[in-house]
Parts: structure tokens; C-alpha cells; sequence
């Protein structure tokens, strides 16, 4: 017996009318050499990864408060990768990893973890999850209708595989699971008010409005 009701399972739509039960939330942090090179770091180091708690999960087409605490939100477009039955690639799907860019600043200087930078409530866009092979093509993220970031998922430096071999390493991926594979130069501000869309060639946008 439960002393008090459990949490509703978190799922994300998949094309054909299924819903993916989330499970938990990986990110690879600065997987695209442009968008190192303007944070200031090495554009080969390792992989390293966050995580996010699955309710963080924010569905295309949502409008959500502009969160606490910051006053400098970043977007930062990404293609998410899906795990499946057997620890194998389910799908893909568009997805924005919302970062409190002052805190995790502010963490960094201070040598603490990212934690409440990344993993805060409404931090996961994403898209629907379109199962199948991975998308080749070009990833945009526009604010207002306006382009802010624009790459080929091919400048990925940790390719998807690669993605998944060093994670496997470090936990046992299980189906539910998401990974969030890093994004291109050109992160920036969101204002409240303002749309931001990521789309990913072959994918379903991911789409979030701030209040």
C-alpha cells in the first residue's frame, strides 16, 4: 500500500497514436565542436553526461512559465534519441535542453554540480517520437520565427552509437530512457512571451511558448 498516490507515469506521443513511457533523462554535454569552441572548451574531450528528472518533460505545443529563479534562460536544440525494448534505439524526436544559464555559471565557478541549471521543472521539450532509423539532415532552432541556431546532425562530434557505447558504460540504459545528444553554437536568451521552435529534418518540431 502507497502512503499517498503515486506519481503519474511521464510519456511522451509517438507517431501512430502510442505514448513512450519516460523512464529517465540523459544529456551529453558539448557535442558539437561550434558550440565548445564558444563556451571556451576543447572540442574533443570526452563524453560527459547530465541528467534531467523525467517529469522535466515538456510536450511540443506547450506554454509554460518562464522559470524561477534565472534571468538569463537559454534554448539549446538537440536531437533526443528514444531507448526501446532491449536497451536498442526506439526513435528520435526534436528536443530543447532549457538551461538557466546564470546558474550554471554561477555553478561552474564555484565547481558545484549543474543540477539546478539543468534539471529544473519544464526543462525537457521534446517532440513527438518518430520510431525508425536516425534522421540525416539539418537541425534549426528560431525564437520568434527568427533563425538562432542552425547545423547538420553529421557535426555531432559523439555520433549516436558512440553516444549510447560510453553511457552503456556508465549505467544499464533500460527502455524509457532518453538521451538528449547536445547542441550547435548559437545558444541565447529567451524572453517571456517569446516561441521557440526546434526542427530536425524527418521529425515532428518541438515547440514550447514562455508565460
Amino acid at each position: 500500500m502507497f502512503a499517498f498516490p503515486p506519481a503519474p507515469v511521464v510519456t511522451v506521443p509517438v507517431e501512430g497514436g502510442s505514448r513512450f513511457p519516460v523512464r529517465r533523462i540523459f544529456c551529453v554535454g558539448r557535442n558539437y565542436a561550434d558550440h565548445a569552441a564558444e563556451m571556451g572548451h576543447d572540442t574533443r574531450e570526452p563524453p560527459f553526461f547530465f541528467s534531467k528528472p523525467s517529469d522535466a518533460v515538456v510536450p511540443s505545443g506547450s506554454s509554460i512559465p518562464y522559470p524561477p529563479a534565472t534571468a538569463d534562460l537559454h534554448y539549446e536544440g538537440e536531437l533526443v534519441v528514444a531507448i526501446g525494448p532491449g536497451a536498442g534505439v526506439f526513435g528520435f524526436a526534436a528536443g530543447n535542453d532549457l538551461t538557466r544559464r546564470d546558474l550554471q555559471a554561477e555553478a561552474k565557478a564555484a565547481r558545484r554540480p549543474w543540477d539546478m541549471a539543468k534539471g529544473f521543472d519544464n526543462s525537457a521539450v521534446i517532440g513527438t517520437i518518430r520510431p525508425g532509423a536516425l534522421p540525416d539532415g539539418l537541425l534549426v532552432t528560431t525564437v520568434e520565427g527568427v533563425e538562432r541556431q542552425r547545423s547538420a546532425l553529421s557535426m555531432m562530434i559523439w555520433s549516436v552509437p558512440e553516444i549510447i557505447g560510453h553511457l552503456s558504460q556508465l549505467v544499464n540504459l533500460a527502455p524509457g530512457d532518453l538521451i538528449y545528444t547536445g547542441t550547435p553554437a548559437g545558444v541565447g536568451a529567451l524572453q517571456r512571451g517569446q516561441t521557440c521552435t526546434v526542427t530536425i529534418e524527418g521529425l515532428e518540431p518541438a515547440t514550447v511558448t514562455f508565460l
